[in-house]
């Protein structure tokens, strides 16, 4: 009987590959897919006219405005517009937009005590939005464009698609219409990072369905930002950008700064999310007749700048406006306020806002940001604390509060201070004002009719 040969042992399976994530493949194969690549090439394409479309609105209402406040009071014989100034035309304003309101297809447009919307524009309400942002913001709403703008993108956008008979899925009108709104906050914020940051926070998606949408809208802003910016300066015509230009060499953080940065972020918080509350009560009020309720609110707010002239011998228009253009004077020469202009201008636009934000059509960013910016310049004088700093802090605050998206509001802060080194201090402020807004009592944020 011979003896059996041991058997070897058997050889180790080769290790299986890793299998791929399924985040990559679900994107490839949908950038694979020829309706998607449609869409793609089309958002493109949208950025490039929509980007026109909005150099010419925001030109537009920055000529009106300039031959409202200052062609107008020149030729009638004054310096400058006389405290009564804003009366009269934000009583036009209010009248005028109450009948949008009633009267026109979609109401005018996003009421702005809702906060921000992006996307959901349509072609239906883009002649209610126009009109409704006409009438509003170059007769000294306390709003800024934003908002009607990104409406403007998003109708546009989907206009353009409908007339060249491209694919009407809801896939496409979601993708197209984020793809304007993009291009349109390229625009008046002056670059597409904004754009992108902004739409991830509101869109509110992730993976490859994040990726997917923000393909289109980066495409788009990024093109309409090209065209934007060089069809201004072939024309030489104004669009009232949105810039803060803060003197002196930037100050290297301390203790000082950062703790009394997190005052400020506090204080502009409460002061802001009372008045969006405030706002929001006022909307409501509106809404049962619009006409004439509106066009009261707006002489409210027209009469918030009339006392603002009388008490302190400026212009009205430090209030009665959006901000952007009286913020860079603000930041360019912050000791030329004195205190009580600074305290006036806080108090009698803070109650403007509130008034505007729930009659009026315009976009709640930019009266929000000015009001961050007074804000910082007031605390300015503390012990340790730099105007930098103070104004960094203020514009993150102001623009966590009213957005409740934190790294949005922190990348705007810091592109408008125009210093990474802020970043600290932007980025606290900007969370201790989301989280004072949220444990804030008061009425919670809403959707509001129209």
């Amino acid at each position: 009987m011979t003896a059996t040969p041991p058997s070897r042992p058997a050889a180790p399976a080769a290790p299986a590959a890793p299998a791929p994530p399924a985040e990559p493949v679900l994107l490839r194969g949908l950038l694979k897919t020829p309706p998607y690549r449609r869409i793609l090439l089309l958002c493109a394409l949208v950025g490039i006219p929509v980007s026109l479309v909005c150099f010419w609105f925001l030109a537009g209402l920055h000529a009106l405005q300039r031959l409202l406040w200052e062609s107008l009071p020149h030729a009638l014989g004054w310096d400058g517009p006389p405290w009564w100034w804003p009366l009269p035309l934000l009583l036009a304003a209010g009248a005028l937009v109450g009948l949008v309101v009633a009267r026109l297809p979609g109401a005018g447009g996003h009421i702005p005590a809702a906060g921000l919307a992006v996307g959901g524009g349509s072609t239906r309400a883009l002649p209610g939005v126009v009109l409704a942002a006409v009438a509003s913001l170059p007769f000294g709403a306390v709003l800024g464009p934003e908002a009607p703008l990104i409406a403007l993108g998003s109708g546009f956008a989907l206009l353009l698609r409908d007339l060249a008979r491209g694919p009407a899925t809801p896939q496409a009108t979601a993708l197209l219409g984020v793809a304007g709104a993009a291009a349109a906050i390229a625009a008046i914020f002056g670059s597409p990072l904004i754009a992108a940051v902004l739409l991830i926070e509101v869109v509110g998606v992730g993976g490859p369905q994040l990726v997917a949408v923000m393909l289109p809208a980066l495409l788009s802003s990024g093109l309409g930002a090209l065209v934007f910016t060089g069809f201004g300066r072939w024309t030489g015509l104004q669009t009232g950008g949105l810039s803060v230009k803060l003197p002196g060499p930037v100050p290297r953080l301390d203790a000082a700064d950062v703790g009394w940065a997190l005052l400020v972020a506090v204080v502009v918080a409460a002061l802001l999310r009372q008045t969006v509350g405030v706002g929001q009560a006022v909307a409501a009020f509106v809404a049962k007749a619009p006409i004439a309720r509106t066009a009261l609110c707006a002489l409210g707010a027209g009469v918030c700048a009339a006392v603002y002239a009388l008490v302190t011998g400026r212009s009205p228009a430090d209030v009665a406006s959006s901000g952007q253009s009286v913020m860079a004077t603000l930041a360019d020469d912050p000791r030329a306020w004195g205190v009580l202009a600074l305290v006036a201008v806080l108090l009698c636009k803070a109650v403007g806002y509130a008034l505007c934000l729930g009659s009026l059509r315009g976009g709640p960013i930019f009266p929000a940001l000015f009001l961050g910016a007074a804000a910082g310049v007031l605390a300015s004088p503390l012990p340790g604390l730099g105007v930098v700093p103070a104004v960094a802090a203020g514009l993150a605050a102001a623009a966590a509060s009213v957005l409740r998206l934190p790294v949005s509001s922190s990348v705007m802060a810091l592109l408008l201070v125009g210093t990474a080194g802020m970043t600290p201090v932007v980025i606290l402020a900007a969370v201790a004002a989301l989280i004072v807004t949220e444990l804030l009592p008061g009425p919670r944020r809403r959707e509001l009719a129209g």
